[in-house]
């Protein structure tokens, strides 16, 4: 008797839970403001955009989103120019528009506006063959609360390592 193996359709869950390739990310954006909320928009894009960003070609170390006539921009993301695309190349620094819910548009206009906080990219992202980008609202921090959190980062490390050099002995 021959037996074979069936398998398991994959459950709607599992395929929305695909790998997420991370392309660019902002360091200094955790180091800078404080982290008050964060959303997902999707990023409106040429075709040679995409391919330079596929290839790990942009930067979004000094970007920032502003919110104009009920839109979100983002400004500042440097991708470079595609090598193979010659006339239809894009600007490197341009205006990209981000997608996004209009509710989600409306509560980023309110913190922006009355509570006077920024807009932050923190990471560039595909998602399901999908340009991301992982937006957050943030609030500045001043410098002494920088040297604040440099000081409990070194604090954290040192306990870190303590406890991997207690492991050894």
């Amino acid at each position: 008797m021959l037996q074979t193996m069936s398998t398991k359709p994959a459950s709607p869950a599992a395929e929305e839970r695909r790998e997420r390739l991370s392309v660019a990310r902002n360091p200094k954006a955790a180091h800078d403001f404080f982290i008050l909320d964060t959303l997902e928009a999707g990023i409106v894009l040429t075709g040679t955009e995409v391919k330079s960003i596929r290839r790990r070609g942009a930067s979004i170390k000094e970007a920032f989103a502003r919110v104009s006539r009920g839109e979100v921009w983002l400004e500042g993301m440097n991708v470079t120019p595609y090598e193979q695309g010659n006339r239809y190349n894009h600007d490197p620094v341009r205006s990209r528009k981000l997608l996004l819910h209009r509710k989600e548009i409306e509560k980023l206009i309110g913190a922006v506006e009355r509570q006077g906080l920024a807009l932050i990219p923190l990471e560039l992202y595909f998602m399901n063959g999908k340009a991301k980008i992982q937006i957050a609202l943030g609030k500045g921090k001043k410098a002494h609360d920088k040297r604040e959190s440099l000081k409990k980062a070194e604090a954290g490390r040192e306990i870190a390592r303590a406890i991997a050099w207690k492991g050894r002995q």
